[in-house]
């Protein structure tokens, strides 16, 4: 499905978000990027848009180039795209990408990264449990750990309004642009099952971070939350 949209796949994004998807982006930054010099692995990066904010942000802190990072996602459409994004922004040199599996990332060691993000992919993963496993496994004692999703708004008003336009309106919209309804017929609807914001928060403790807490964005149509891998044995 993925690969299908991938062509249409940014283009949708920001038309459907009114662009305030970029907004989200920039407040996620500065949990991620403090000097330039991190290594950090995008899980689920799709066409790069986050991975390519990170390493503009890197850029500019530490301009000699200390910081890298690495894109994973199972998509190879989407991945396609990435690729040639990062090239046309000249940051072949700061990214790499790679088909991969957020559950299982073998080809990393245990303390690999100081931070791990996932934008707008959590909800995708077949067993979220085993994702966040993974990523405190890659992370360094105190590493971070910064998850962007679309979320429901906990606000009653909000939440039915939104639902109006995101589950009846924006399947239309991105079914006629992309030519694939099922998939934007998906799309809300793994929101829609995503677990509330509290509980999410809970389930990342459960995994075994510490300091677990989530922010809403824009009445809580996103959501981020943010971790850290403890410094020590508890």
């Amino acid at each position: 499905m993925f690969n299908e949209i991938a062509p249409d796949y940014d283009l949708l994004n920001h038309l459907m978000s009114l662009d305030v998807d970029k907004f989200w982006r920039r407040k996620a930054l500065r949990k991620i990027v403090r000097n330039g010099s991190e290594q950090v692995l995008d899980l689920a990066c799709g066409t790069g848009d986050f991975s390519i904010a990170i390493a503009k942000r890197m850029k500019k802190l530490s301009p000699e180039g200390k910081g890298h990072v690495q894109g994973i996602d199972l998509s190879e459409g989407m991945l396609k795209v990435m690729e040639e994004k990062v090239s046309g922004e000249g940051l072949s040199e700061l990214i790499s990408c790679g088909r991969g599996d957020a559950e299982n990332l073998s080809e990393f060691g245990d303390g690999s990264f100081d931070c791990v993000t996932i934008a707008f992919g959590i909800r995708n993963f077949e067993n979220r449990e085993k994702g966040l496993s993974e990523a405190l496994r890659v992370l360094r004692p105190g590493g971070r750990l910064v998850i962007l999703e679309l979320s429901m708004p906990l606000n009653a008003l909000v939440r039915k309004l939104y639902s109006i336009y995101f589950l009846h309106l924006m399947p239309k919209i991105g079914g006629k642009i992309s030519g694939d309804r099922s998939a934007y017929n998906y799309l809300p609807a793994s929101v829609v099952h995503f677990p509330s914001q509290p509980v999410f928060r809970d389930t990342i403790s459960a995994c075994g971070f510490s300091g677990s807490k989530f922010r809403q964005l824009s009445f809580g149509i996103c959501t981020m939350f943010t971790a850290e891998k403890p410094r020590a044995e508890q």
